[in-house]
């Protein structure tokens, strides 16, 4: 007798349920807190590395085409390296992504006016990269780090 044939047609046992059944709603919050921060997080600061090495030459003269003092541009560093860095750790993370947003808002202002109501080449939004930044810092101001780091859920440093 085939058993491959006989193993086909006997009847099997219900797949068990997901386990991610078994994961509070909490949990699966939390988790996704971690995500958009670690990812937001990580995306930014791979522009702040850049500024290492590159320098802030280009956003100081952005800044003084536009009246600011071009020193200001050394701020870029607190916006893409040292707020990236405490929302991925999740010390101080709402306010660092506030750092984040700001950093986003005066790059829009400086460099992206231009591009504000354009689409790109393949029909999206000119601005998408910077806007998922900013969106996404925002949201991680409303929602906070969650239990998933350094200050824990309520803890003093979120």
């Amino acid at each position: 007798m085939n058993t491959q044939a006989t193993a086909a047609n006997t009847p099997r046992a219900p797949i068990a349920a997901s386990s991610l059944s078994n994961i509070s709603p909490a949990t699966l919050d939390d988790a996704g807190k971690l995500l958009i921060r670690v990812t937001v997080g990580f995306l930014v600061l791979l522009h702040g590395i850049f500024k290492l090495s590159a320098g802030v030459g280009f956003i100081g003269g952005m800044l003084a085409k536009a009246g600011l003092p071009g020193g200001l541009a050394y701020l870029v560093y607190v916006g893409e390296i040292v707020a990236p860095l405490m929302m991925i750790a999740g010390v101080f993370t709402r306010g660092a992504a506030a750092v984040v947003v700001i950093n986003m808002l005066v790059a829009f202002g400086l460099v992206h006016m231009a591009d504000l109501f354009a689409l790109g080449k393949q029909g999206g939004w000119a601005l998408e990269l910077q806007g998922l930044y900013l969106f996404g810092a925002l949201t991680v101001v409303l929602l906070g780090a969650g239990r998933f780091s350094v200050g824990g859920k309520n803890g003093r440093w979120n």
